[in-house]
């Protein structure tokens, strides 16, 4: 079953029975809190201008979550389709995980990604990548998306280069600390990844020369151009 089929039947679920899940279970403050994620929040400096009072981020693979390009976003001017995620057994993803200091900033952040419910991760579902222990009392969260807002990658909304490289820039800046990973965590990243989409603009600045603005467009681009066949379809915006 391809990625697309698996998110139409999620997108089949009954509407009511999600909007019945309580969509901000209690958090337990005495109890360390982590954050899983999977989309801008893996590179460091996008997470600290989003999530200031957090941890040293870690690679993980969680099982039992799907990401893929499947998140529009707003339909009134200029947007793009982001990274999401649906629950799906025994489905593998490359992620980061990192601890959150503050119940307030959970808060903080379910007012923000109010398109998304926040539900429990066990930690019996991270394989943590750094050689550490995961930490058995911790509560970890993760955000999935309400099935009447995901969609895949349209001309509109398409998928968008700047975006694409805050990801795999995060991806690369995890590879490093993945040393208990037989792989390469970039890889896995790409690969277990769904939602790529032909529909895919390439908004860099002066795109001829990326490298300017993007140090890592040229790795970015290899990595893409070998791994993601659609790569061949973007466009220059």
């Amino acid at each position: 079953m391809t990625f697309v089929t698996r998110l139409c039947v999620f997108l089949l679920l009954p509407l009511a029975a999600w909007a019945d899940t309580d969509c901000r279970p209690d958090v337990d403050a005495s109890r360390p809190q982590f954050t899983i994620g999977y989309g801008s929040l893996m590179e460091d400096e996008s997470r600290r201008r989003t999530a200031p009072n957090t941890g040293h981020a870690v690679p993980v693979i969680v099982t039992g979550f799907e990401r893929g390009f499947i998140a529009p976003g707003s339909p009134v001017g200029f947007s793009t389709t982001y990274l999401g995620v649906v629950q799906q057994e025994q489905t593998q993803m490359a992620a980061a995980m990192y601890q959150v200091f503050r119940v307030e900033d959970i808060k903080a952040t379910d007012r923000r990604e109010s398109g998304y419910c926040r539900v429990d991760v066990s930690p019996d579902q991270i394989r943590v990548l750094d050689g550490t222990a995961i930490a058995t009392q911790g509560q970890y969260w993760i955000y999935v998306n309400d099935p009447a807002r995901s969609a895949t990658a349209t001309e509109q909304l398409p998928l968008v280069q700047s975006y694409i490289d805050i990801f795999l820039t995060g991806c690369q800046q995890l590879s490093e600390r993945a040393t208990a990973y037989e792989g390469d965590f970039a890889v896995a990243c790409l690969e277990t990844t769904g939602g790529w989409s032909t529909h895919w603009v390439n908004d860099r600045l002066y795109p001829r020369r990326p490298f300017i603005y993007q140090p890592n467009a040229g790795w970015i681009d290899r990595l893409l151009d070998k791994h993601i066949p659609e790569f061949q379809s973007v466009r220059i915006e």
